[in-house]
């Protein structure tokens, strides 16, 4: 009987992931990871991690499986909030979901899971993969989106490889958010109602600068608001406290609504303009991950995704030097910002996923 360690969060999803799996005759071990301990001395019980834990122990005993908890936090502090914080000191906006699935989930949680005697671990991410034979009669392994249009998450996934992905099970991959809970009901599941999780624990109310300040006790000085021109219209409060697109918090009154629309850390300057200023032709990305093939070597047409709840978009992704591609927009998009992870598609193939190092206009 094969072993799979599923991460039980003590969530909805990844419970009946684990009653799925269990159902198809794996030997299941569920694996609860701690990801956060605060050390800043103002979030002190802000972070949910006990409150899940009851509730994936609980789970993990109605399902009659092995229940084991590991701490990562060291890990993640070093390699998702260290490396996410530094970004954003560069004036850069990370994502923190795929940052976390690429350094924790499918790389240092596959270690502990392998550690238990795993064949395979599994997440109840609403994502498939699917093996085909390679031309040299080797086994590949190819990312596909969830069949739940809505509750896809292909995008934060966009950065598993080959050797991740020949370990991963995704069993919620051809299921409805609406099936899942159903069959959390039918089980008696006491989280079959929780609601999802939504932010980052450790920044409940998303303000990612007032954390930043905490967590690295430096100050980010004030400075100045300019125009398209280069005109002084006002001051921020930091250049790190904003992202392109933003228009709330912004504190100026120009007779018309302006946005972010470009940073200069250096100079500690933010520009501002109207919203037609935030469109882009184009995108420039470094470390892609492609599925159908090894690396991109000529244009492919794809659409395209540049935020998880985007709609996604045509375009023709081309290879350029060094690991970079460039993605050119059939219909120019708005807000492309530098940090986000970009994916591209074919249907629910996913063609790669990359970071955007630059939009360009």
């Amino acid at each position: 009987m094969q072993r799979v360690v599923i991460g039980l969060s003590g969530g909805v999803d990844s419970s009946v992931a684990a009653y799925l799996l269990k159902e198809q005759g794996y030997e299941v071990v569920g694996l609860f990871m701690i990801n956060w301990h605060d050390t800043t001395g103002t979030l002190e019980g802000d972070c949910p991690w006990h409150d899940d834990r009851v509730f994936a122990e609980l789970v993990a005993r109605r399902l009659d499986i092995p229940f084991h908890v590991v701490d990562l936090s060291e890990e993640y502090r070093r390699r998702v909030v260290d490396y996410m914080f530094a970004e954003y000191e560069r004036g850069r906006t990370p994502n923190p979901d795929v940052l976390c699935n690429r350094e924790i989930k499918f790389d240092v949680f596959l270690k502990e899971a392998l550690r238990l005697g795993a064949d395979f671990v599994a997440t109840g991410h609403y994502c498939r993969r699917e093996c085909v034979a390679a031309a040299d009669g080797t086994e590949h392994y190819r990312l596909l989106a969830g069949v739940d249009g809505n509750k896809d998450q292909s995008y934060f996934l966009a950065c598993l490889n080959q050797e991740q992905l020949s370990r991963i099970q995704f069993p919620l991959g051809g299921l409805t958010k609406q099936e899942v809970r159903a069959i959390a009901e039918e089980n008696g599941f006491i989280n079959a109602r929780k609601h999802d999780s939504q932010d980052i624990c450790f920044v409940p109310d998303g303000d990612y600068a007032a954390f930043l300040e905490r967590y690295t006790g430096r100050h980010y000085p004030a400075g100045d608001f300019l125009d398209e021109t280069g005109r002084v219209v006002g001051k921020h409060r930091g250049a790190v406290c904003y992202t392109l697109g933003q228009r709330k918090g912004l504190g100026l009154a120009m007779g018309a609504p302006v946005y972010v629309c470009g940073k200069d850390m250096e100079k500690n300057t933010v520009t501002v303009g109207p919203n037609e200023a935030l469109f882009s032709s184009a995108l420039r990305g470094n470390n892609w991950v492609w599925y159908p093939f090894p690396e991109l070597t000529e244009p492919v047409r794809v659409t395209v995704k540049t935020r998880h709840s985007q709609t996604e978009q045509p375009g023709t992704v081309y290879p350029e030097a060094d690991g970079f591609a460039r993605v050119e927009f059939d219909v120019p998009q708005r807000a492309v910002t530098p940090g986000q992870a970009v994916v591209v598609y074919q249907g629910d193939l996913v063609v790669g996923g990359g970071t955007i190092t630059e939009a360009i206009r």
